[in-house]
């Protein structure tokens, strides 16, 4: 990495100063919080955890609101079927794994799978990482199979197995943010780099905003748009998860006052009037773009439970994105213990989702898959023969299973095909 590791100390950190905050912003960002928050780690002792967030308040912001309003603006055209979103990156970033080397590779096959995409459908072809964030995950248990409590990503505990890795530490904030920092550093780098490339140039960052401790130290105020927002400065995108999307929960009013543009994950329980609901929150302005919806249903549902939602939303007049995650639907235990994916389920629910999209004459705007750059061993199938025997060998995900770089490029140049006779063979448009 080019950049020193470290992160704000307390009182000084100049360049990051948080400005006074707005009353107003300030009252409504507590009444948010103070609503129930699904996933948050049990911290030992509230002292740190608020002078965690004092100093992270004034650390370096990651990202510019220069560089998130052009996210913005990308993903109005991806609404309004102008262009594709194409987003991936790692399950669980961690801090062991945020070398160049491995960033690079990461970047490298997203830039790989925009390419595809763009030379296929003739569209401009918008880029997100997951990187520079991902580094809190939500889980379905609080132990696991030891009795220890359960990994939440390298953000709020650690994978080794002891009483003592495991429990949360929230220091464990300031390390990803200086390791976010570094990582942005190199995305910046490698845009610039291949701005002349096929797929290159602009590349974004988002992560799933679950650690609300975290999401909301870097906020700023923003007056840009129908009414005054908060600006987060660690991240383009954010998206909320299926496990912590209620309606009545602190992550969906977190995100109401958010101006960065929005990800929704909806999964098959979501009904079309939940869908809705969500719309209206989130998007109230009807501004096309604000919110992508990612539908992650399994290939064995998507057809069935996508239409009514995807009518159910059109017919509000929203101009969401929609988006495609093929990964978290098709999960499950391999017969020798390994949490697994087929490259050919993947393939099925992106075909589902684009022929739901054909058939009522929507745009479906990208998908949002997990993978890597590194030559691992977590997915099954693929023209590289990946089989469940073949999975211990470089298995080495810190969470779920993520395709390779050639099995990545597979699933690019399938959803190339599919996209393109979307946009050639039955003049889809965004209504």
């Amino acid at each position: 990495m080019t950049r020193t590791m470290q992160w704000p100390d307390a009182p000084h950190a100049p360049a990051g100063t948080a400005p006074p905050p707005d009353p107003a912003l300030a009252a409504r960002l507590e009444a948010a919080l103070a609503r129930p928050a699904a996933q948050q780690p049990p911290w030992p002792d509230p002292g740190p955890v608020r002078e965690v967030r004092e100093r992270l308040s004034r650390a370096e912001p990651l990202v510019t609101r220069a560089e998130t309003a052009r996210l913005g603006a990308a993903l109005a055209a991806v609404a309004r079927g102008e262009a594709f979103l194409v987003q991936g990156g790692d399950c669980a970033e961690t801090f062991a794994a945020n070398t160049e080397a491995h960033v690079r590779a990461n970047l490298r096959s997203l830039v790989d799978m925009a390419a595809v995409l763009g030379r296929r459908t003739g569209l401009p072809v918008v880029k997100v990482a997951r990187l520079a964030g991902q580094y809190a995950k939500p889980r379905s248990q609080n132990l696991d199979a030891q009795g220890l409590p359960v990994y939440r990503g390298d953000m709020v505990n650690s994978l080794l197995p002891t009483p003592a890795a495991r429990t949360p530490d929230p220091w464990r904030m300031l390390r990803a943010h200086a390791h976010a920092a570094a990582a942005m550093d190199l995305v910046r780098a490698f845009g610039a780099e291949t701005a002349t490339d096929a797929g290159g140039g602009e590349i974004h960052v988002g992560h799933e905003a679950l650690l609300l401790d975290y999401e909301r130290s870097l906020l700023r105020p923003d007056t840009s748009g129908p009414e005054p927002r908060l600006s987060s400065a660690l991240g383009h995108f954010l998206w909320i998860g299926e496990r912590t999307r209620g309606l009545d929960g602190a992550h969906i009013a977190f995100a109401e006052l958010l101006s960065n543009p929005i990800g929704l994950k909806i999964g098959p329980g979501t009904t079309p009037e939940a869908a809705a609901a969500y719309v209206r929150r989130l998007d109230p302005y009807r501004e096309p773009g604000r919110l992508t919806l990612i539908s992650r249903m399994g290939h064995d549902r998507i057809r069935e439970v996508l239409p009514a939602i995807v009518e159910e939303v059109t017919a509000s007049g929203h101009r969401v994105v929609w988006q495609c995650d093929p990964m978290h639907g098709n999960t499950y235990t391999s017969a020798n213990g390994y949490k697994t994916r087929d490259v050919r389920h993947i393939a099925d629910e992106i075909a589902g989702f684009f022929e739901v999209h054909r058939r009522l004459g929507t745009h479906p705007g990208g998908i949002h898959i997990e993978m890597t750059g590194e030559d691992v061993t977590e997915c099954v199938g693929g023209s590289c023969g990946i089989t469940e025997g073949d999975l211990p060998a470089r298995y080495r995900t810190a969470c779920d299973p993520r395709l390779n770089a050639e099995q990545a490029k597979e699933i690019a140049s399938l959803t190339a095909e599919t996209a393109a006779a979307a946009v050639t063979g039955s003049g889809t448009v965004a209504r």
